[in-house]
């Protein structure tokens, strides 16, 4: 896939609705974008990184990893991570931080990724103060997606700064920015899914609009195949008819 792409991507996220670092071989792939010249990015909820792991992060040449830590306590964090463990994304993010310092490294820029909901919007300004004492190369804020938002959601925040959405006067709530017929993503980048499914961007979670897949053709052909074509033309005359583009974020203000 990177030899057939490789003259003309620069930039890969290598995250996709999982854990990357359950992926055995994951800073292998790292290491071979690496190869073509290409700038990598990741995202990690940071439960799997040890000292040893960490080093290799380092190592791989890998250039951004975002670190999802949305709570400063173990109550607020699991609200919106189940069963994740604070102490861990803690630990992890020292790890990263030492292995930076001891390997002389000015990269991954590392990024404390705070997704704002109900439960963790009073911590807002405090986690700017734990990414600054801890080393962290930048803090960000960023408003959730939520599916079910018309009638209110447990996570939407109180403070309408922090949300994607705004209340109505007749109590129902809807998308902030308005969604017109175009779409930047179409021309300029795809997803691949885990089994060489390809799909138009980010927002098709589950791989229902699939376009082609690198098992049976190039990317090249995928790219400008007639069933992509036609899927960018209903993104230009029906955008607002298609599942996927809904709740899309496209055009509005996300980080905070």
């Amino acid at each position: 896939m990177l030899d057939q792409v490789s003259k003309s991507v620069f930039y890969i996220n290598y995250y996709f609705q999982g854990e990357p670092f359950l992926h055995p071989g994951f800073l292998n792939l790292i290491k071979d974008a690496k190869e073509h010249k290409i700038y990598t990015a990741t995202s990690t909820n940071a439960h799997f990184i040890n000292e040893k792991k960490a080093k290799e992060i380092v190592q791989s040449g890998l250039d951004r990893l975002i670190i999802s830590i949305d709570g400063l306590t173990q109550k607020t964090y699991e609200n919106y991570r189940v069963k994740g463990q604070l102490k861990k994304v803690i630990n992890g993010t020292e790890l990263l931080i030492n292995a930076k310092k001891e390997l002389k490294s000015k990269t991954p820029h590392l990024i404390f990724q705070f997704l704002a909901v109900k439960p963790n919007e009073h911590e807002i300004n405090d986690v700017f103060q734990l990414g600054k004492k801890m080393g962290i190369d930048e803090v960000r804020i960023k408003s959730a997606q939520l599916y079910d938002y018309k009638n209110g959601n447990p996570l939407m925040p109180e403070n309408e700064k922090y949300s994607r959405y705004r209340k109505q006067t007749d109590g129902t709530y809807k998308l902030k920015m308005k969604t017109g017929n175009h779409c930047w993503r179409m021309w300029s980048s795809s997803v691949l899914t885990w089994d060489g499914k390809v799909v138009p961007c980010c927002f098709d979670k589950d791989a229902n609009h699939v376009l082609g897949t690198i098992k049976n053709n190039s990317f090249k052909e995928v790219w400008s195949s007639s069933i992509y074509n036609k899927f960018r033309q209903s993104v230009l005359t029906h955008r607002n008819q298609i599942d996927i583009c809904k709740n899309c974020s496209e055009g509005a203000k996300v980080w905070l």
